[in-house]
């Protein structure tokens, strides 16, 4: 039953119009045969049977033959010496018949001329209506009804069609665009509410500074001209200033820099373990020397050969080092794995840990310390999983079991 259920719908509309005529040809040649039956039971009752049966045993020798028995269309059986033969019952003429019995006849008439014919129209249109009912009839609702509710900017549904016909088949595609639709609603509501709180930074972190700058302007406009402060105090206003005009022109870099993060195009090119382990290690000791922190880079993982966009990858490094160097108390652990299908970056500290889930430490702008504020935007793991993400991967985050952060960068191998 599954197989009928599934069969194409070219073989389906076959084994329907085949049905259909198979058994229109069985029906037609019943009624024809009954029809026949009435017509000769009508013409012979108009027959004088002594004539009839005289004349037909004077040409029984000419044009008749003996049968086992039954009547057949055409033909009339009449006992004739013990035997039974085929005899034609004369047509009588339409006035020497009866009005309903000439009626009759003519109904007998075109049932054996047109009994086929009709039959084989209404066979296809009932196995057209059948197989419509069958095979189109709920996939074409489903379908309708699927497009009016996208139409309606309403993706909250599912397709539910299983069989494996092109119908079934064109329900589960409609079903995959459906569903890859409301994904893309999500992921454009995502960047709305991410470019909503971008616009609320960028007030944010512009107003600050310039608030700061004016207030400065101000005391140094008024103070510095009648000699209320001394030299002393007002470059301490200037080297202040200084530090917010920096810090602006920072968070101004920062902003050219997310702009670019989604059109930025990821570049294919050969990476290997040890020359991946040779550029982490150079930027380890840079860092090392900058921040005072022991910074230890271990088990890397083989020398296959990986595929994928190494400034990216060295980025999204360079960020977790510069994160975990804000919060470690005295060393960082660093491992990197690189096989042939993934690249992971794997960086622990020794400080706090996360006060918060994944979600909210990766959002833009966020800062665990008030005072990052003046020298980090708090962009560095938002750009580090929108890179991971982009790049096949996932940016994971969790506490160690001795404390501290743990932050896993995975990149998947691109063509």
């Amino acid at each position: 039953m599954d197989q009928l259920k599934n069969l194409s719908i070219r073989k389906t509309i076959v084994l329907y119009m085949a049905l259909s005529l198979v058994i229109c040809f069985f029906v037609s040649a019943f009624i024809m045969r009954i029809a026949t039956e009435i017509q000769n039971n009508i013409w012979w009752k108009y027959v004088d049977q002594e004539e009839y049966f005289a004349i037909a045993e004077g040409k029984i020798a000419a044009n008749m033959e003996e049968v086992s028995g039954g009547n057949l269309a055409d033909s009339w059986l009449r006992p004739i010496d013990g035997a039974k033969y085929m005899t034609d019952v004369p047509r009588p003429n339409s006035y020497e018949m009866e009005p309903l019995d000439y009626y009759v006849s003519e109904i007998c008439d075109f049932l054996q001329t047109f009994t086929v014919l009709i039959l084989s129209i209404v066979g296809s249109i009932a196995a057209v209506y059948f197989f419509y009912k069958q095979k189109l009839k709920y996939p074409i609702e489903e379908l309708e009804l699927a497009s009016q509710r996208i139409g309606e900017n309403n993706l909250d549904f599912h397709i539910v069609y299983e069989k494996g016909d092109e119908m079934g088949d064109l329900c589960r595609e409609f079903e995959r665009m459906r569903g890859q639709l409301a994904d893309n609603n999500q992921k454009l509501w995502k960047t709305i509410e991410e470019e909503k709180a971008l616009r609320a930074a960028i007030a944010h972190d512009i107003r600050s500074p310039l608030s700061v700058l004016k207030g400065y302007q101000e005391m140094l406009m008024e103070y510095l001209p009648n000699g209320t402060i001394d030299t002393n105090q007002a470059v301490g206003m200037l080297k202040e200033s200084t530090k917010q005009i920096e810090r602006m022109e920072l968070f101004v870099t920062t902003m050219q820099k997310i702009s670019s993060l989604e059109t930025r195009e990821l570049t294919s090119e050969e990476i290997r373990g040890e020359q991946l382990k040779k550029e982490i290690q150079e930027e380890l000791d840079v860092l090392e020397g900058k921040f005072e922190i022991c910074c230890i880079l271990k088990n890397v993982a083989g020398d296959d050969s990986f595929f994928g966009d190494k400034e990216v990858i060295l980025e999204v490094a360079e960020n977790l080092l510069s994160n975990a160097l804000r919060y470690a108390k005295k060393q960082i652990e660093l491992v990197v794995s690189v096989t042939s299908k993934e690249i992971r970056i794997c960086v622990k500290d020794d400080g706090v840990g996360f006060q918060e889930d994944q979600g909210e430490v990766t959002k833009l702008f966020y800062q665990q310390n008030i005072k990052d504020s003046l020298k980090h935007t708090g962009l560095g793991l938002y750009i580090s999983r929108l890179y991971c993400e982009k790049h096949g991967g996932q940016l994971l985050l969790e506490n160690g079991e001795d404390g501290g952060a743990v932050i896993t960068a995975v990149f998947c191998r691109i063509a």
